[in-house]
């Protein structure tokens, strides 16, 4: 698994300029897309929302549905959360379902952006409002990197470039406290390559690891299926093809990434002084940290779902009630942690 601006436009959904969103920890100042008519009308009396979720019993998310409770009550509105797991045949059937049981807009964190274009004509066909949160969708194609600016959806999570801009410095500031040489040292990308905002988080960290390092690491590109199991077996695979090297740098699109490399670098008998891991999430990362014990994940980013839900369901509030554009992206804070500040940052581990 916010902030600042790093990705295009959007269309499918109502779209125009957004004065402020309502949520005070959460922060946009992005410009709001353009509207060409999506046949939403306003809501006079209660709203009722339905938020769908990519798994939904993932640390993360589930915070992310508290955070979208907590806010819908604040408002008075009904809210209905769904757990789709990875299942993205779901997402079409119960968009479905929620539409079938009157609701008036929908959230969604997809499991396959795939289904973009097949969820944007069933919520414009429904006649209700569509916000994705976390992930992007396209309205024309299966691949949002793949999108022109003006056929994403509108989307509320974090900044995948800022996100990865901070994993990608903090892992070099490590890299250059550890006084390790770049000819020993590899560092390895892990993610699930056919997400966007996981290219985006990926992308902006190896850039800022580039920057920062002051040397020539070369890098590892690992596809995942963005799970710890996953990047365990696919980063021990590739540790087992570098015999000779002595060091390891990681991040990735989660904390699953890392956390999966970190456990296959310990397998592999490397020590926590031989790994920096900086995950991004935190979620995981701070199960190392509470053993008190040494570990290869150094740092993480600290994303709060509870933010980026309760900025979502007040942004289509907004658009419901006030009829209020949407914008193109809206962002939520986010912090670096590690063993010396996480239980003070408010984070939860899973």
């Amino acid at each position: 698994m916010s902030i600042h601006c790093s990705r295009r436009g959007v269309a499918a959904v109502a779209l125009g300029m957004v004065a402020t969103l309502a949520l005070g920890a959460c922060s946009s100042g992005q410009e709001a897309a353009k509207s060409d008519g999506d046949g939403v009308a306003k809501v006079d009396g209660k709203i009722s929302l339905t938020y769908l979720q990519k798994q939904g019993d993932q640390e993360y998310f589930v915070g992310e549905a508290a955070g979208a409770k907590a806010k819908a009550k604040e408002l008075g509105v009904d809210l209905k959360v769904v757990n789709l797991g990875n299942d993205a045949n779901k997402t079409i059937s119960e968009v479905q379902s929620a539409i079938a049981q009157k609701a008036n807009g929908l959230i969604v964190v997809v499991p396959d952006p795939a289904v973009g274009p097949q969820l944007v004509q069933t919520a414009k066909d429904g006649k209700v409002a569509l916000l994705t949160s976390d992930d992007q969708i396209c309205t024309t194609g299966p691949d949002p990197s793949a999108c022109g600016p003006d056929a994403l959806v509108p989307r509320i999570g974090f900044s995948g470039a800022q996100m990865g801009g901070e994993v990608g410095k903090r892992a070099a500031e490590e890299f250059k406290k550890a006084g390790w040489k770049p000819a020993e040292t590899r560092t390895i990308s892990a993610w699930k390559q056919d997400v966007t905002v996981c290219s985006d988080r990926v992308n902006a960290a190896k850039k800022a690891f580039a920057s920062g390092a002051g040397a020539d690491v070369k890098n590892i590109d690992v596809a995942t299926d963005n799970t710890p199991t996953g990047a365990q077996d696919k980063i021990a695979a590739t540790v087992t093809a570098n015999p000779g090297v002595k060091h390891w740098v990681m991040w990735g699109c989660n904390d699953e990434n890392v956390q999966g490399g970190v456990t296959a670098l310990e397998n592999a008998g490397f020590k926590a002084d031989d790994v920096i891991g900086v995950g991004l999430g935190a979620y995981l990362a701070c199960k190392n940290w509470s053993s008190g014990k040494p570990s290869g994940m150094k740092a993480a980013l600290f994303i709060n779902g509870s933010d980026v839900g309760a900025l979502a369901v007040q942004t289509m509030y907004d658009k419901l009630k006030n009829g209020k554009e949407f914008p193109k992206e809206a962002f939520a804070p986010t912090k670096m942690v590690d063993a010396s500040n996480w239980k003070a940052s408010g984070v939860t581990c899973s």
